[in-house]
């Protein structure tokens, strides 16, 4: 999906969904305009007519009052057929952009997603369908009513008096002007205040994520005071977009205030010569103070553009950063039918940094169990990645099954491999949903099969909703070795052909430990799987172990065999403590 990077062009890509309602709101906007400007003509008509006829005042004013009637009904019809027209077009208007913005946004990369506050980015997204709505009751009801309205005045001065006409509009001209100003200005004021709220939220949301650390390190004073930093430069960005708005409104005012009394000043001269009369007199006057207040009012809502639509370009920055990862012209679907997976000549490295692999090679034969071990940095988690297409490669390719998975889709990708992480996070959702989202389309009898697996179904019983229990952001109302059952569950679920473990027990207690390995053992059943393990005792099984060291696999063999040579393996097998690997920087003292 190709979603336009300019504001203005933005907003409407989504109009010309519904162009045909929005139209009707701005032709709405026009009677309605068309009829309040002539308002003051009745009047002069009225005015004229009793000035003529002072004892026949009804039969003077029929014929314009009629008319008055009959315009402001119209009016009053068009507005709430108007009204009723923004209940059928707003929401689907609003819904229709989120959901683009979110789609947009959920293709980004991983590495997006590592490096942006995830408060920011859904602050974003929140407030772009709002502030679009916003600039388009401004354009269809405001903007379209004061132009409508500017030129019917016109028309009708001039008619009457043409020096008053030229005045007006010579005003006009100077306003916009000085509007125009402000907007190009106050559009990159918004725009840096829209960041820094942006910013300062997703700040927030970190804290509130993180509000068990908060409690642990007794830290809620120290959070107050970080946060005043970002609350800081809110506030200043903010003092500065308000100080440009409220010197634009002065001068804004000055000029009215210069078109109200000139106009009045040249009304009572042009009437003292005669020039005019008093039905003039009142039309123009009374245009002179509506034209006024409409300008007044589309250039205060010009602030409020200007406002919404930094807002816009603040939000609008995830879309203008360009997708890192996207699938191949005409990539096809990925098809496993043994489920081998091959590294050809890989060579990757992350940006700025220094090569992770070079021209690296190793094929993991389909259908069997392969141990991944080093100290923490050697790539044991780039490898797995890499497999999951996280990251592409710089060189050399991946391969599945023969088929190289930079051309397939990285939907059908991932779908043909399931994940056990060694800290599961879950939805903030039911059990059930949590557990159903390994296979959507699986019957609650198939989730609670699969939940009896992984042993997960004896304490969802005991929870007073069972499998209906919300379980907290990230699954924060279950303990780790719960979420890492339920993460089981479903990947068991998810029934893939390949399989990547990472050190899935190690939240477990040993009774349950015990249960979930069996489980574990006829999931992996002719299923390729991978084992990142941090306990090498967990390897006995493996039918082979890669053993990584500074992006290189040094060794590979069965833990027999490598405990055998004595080489990198055995000196990591010596170091473990208490059963677990010492990252790297521990083993060096």
């Amino acid at each position: 999906m190709k979603l336009p990077h300019n504001a203005l062009h933005f907003l409407f890509y989504f109009v010309r969904e519904q162009w045909v309602k929005f139209s009707l709101f701005i032709f709405i906007s026009v009677i309605w305009a068309t009829s309040d400007a002539v308002f003051p003509y009745f009047l002069k008509r009225m005015i004229n007519a009793l000035q003529t006829y002072p004892d026949a005042v009804f039969a003077a004013v029929k014929n314009p009052l009629i008319l008055l009637i009959v315009a402001w009904t119209v009016t009053e019809i068009l507005n709430r057929i108007q009204g009723i027209l923004q209940i059928a077009t707003f929401p689907r208007f609003r819904a229709s952009i989120r959901a683009s913005a979110f789609d947009y946004v959920q293709a980004h990369s991983h590495e997006y997603f590592a490096s942006h506050f995830a408060g920011n980015i859904a602050k974003k997204l929140s407030d772009l369908p709002t502030s679009c709505q916003t600039l388009m009751e401004i354009i269809s009801f405001q903007f379209a009513t004061a132009f409508t309205g500017s030129v019917m005045v016109l028309i009708m001065m001039w008619v009457v008096s043409p020096l008053f006409a030229g005045i007006l509009f010579i005003w006009l001209c100077l306003h916009l002007g000085l509007t125009s100003i402000f907007l190009r200005f106050g559009n990159h004021l918004w725009a840096t205040h829209a960041d820094a709220v942006s910013t300062l939220s997703g700040k927030i949301v970190d804290t509130f994520s993180n509000m068990l650390n908060v409690r642990l390190f007794a830290r809620c004073q120290y959070e107050s005071e970080y946060l005043k930093k970002y609350q800081r430069e809110e506030m200043h960005r903010s003092k500065k977009a308000m100080w440009a708005m409220e010197i634009t409104r002065m001068g804004l005012g000055l000029s009215g205030l210069f078109l109200i009394f000139g106009m009045l000043f040249g009304l009572l001269y042009e009437f003292s010569k005669h020039a005019i009369t008093l039905g003039d007199f009142t039309q123009i006057a009374m245009q002179a103070f509506w034209i006024l207040g409409w300008i007044w009012f589309a250039s205060y809502q010009m602030t409020v553009f200007a406002r919404e639509m930094g807002t816009i370009n603040s939000a609008l920055s995830v879309i203008r950063k360009k997708h890192d990862l996207i699938d191949a012209p005409h990539a096809h679907k990925l098809t496993v039918s043994k489920g081998e997976i091959c590294f050809d000549h890989v060579g990757f490295k992350y940006a700025k940094n220094t090569a992770v692999f070079h021209d690296l090679n190793i094929t993991l034969p389909a259908g069997k169990t392969v141990g991944l071990v080093g100290f923490s940095g050697s790539g044991k988690s780039t490898f797995v990645n890499l497999i999951l297409r996280f990251y592409d490669v710089q060189s050399g390719r991946i391969l599945i099954d023969g088929q190289d998975i930079a051309h397939v889709t990285q939907t059908s990708l991932r779908s043909q491999i399931a994940m056990i992480p060694q800290d599961p996070a879950l939805f903030h959702r039911s059990l059930m949903e949590n557990i159903r989202y390994g296979n959507l389309e699986a019957t609650d009898a198939e989730v609670i099969a699969a939940s009896r697996d992984a042993h997960c179904h004896e304490f969802i019983e005991t929870l007073e909703d069972g499998y209906q229990s919300l379980v907290g952001e990230r699954g924060i109302k279950l303990s780790g070795g719960q979420r890492q059952r339920i993460a089981i569950a479903r990947a068991i679920l998810k029934n893939a052909p390949i399989l990547i473990l990472d050190e899935a027990t190690s939240s477990l207690d040993s009774v349950t430990e015990k249960l979930i390995q069996d489980s574990l053992h006829r999931l992996m059943q002719n299923r390729t799987t991978l084992v990142i393990a941090h306990r090498l005792s967990t390897l006995s099984n493996m039918d082979n172990i890669l053993v990584f060291h500074k992006g290189q696999i040094v060794e590979s063999g069965t833990q027999a065999d490598l405990l055998e040579k004595n080489g990198h393996f055995a000196k990591l097998w010596q170091l473990q403590t208490h059963g677990f690997l010492p990252d790297e920087e521990t083993s060096n003292h």
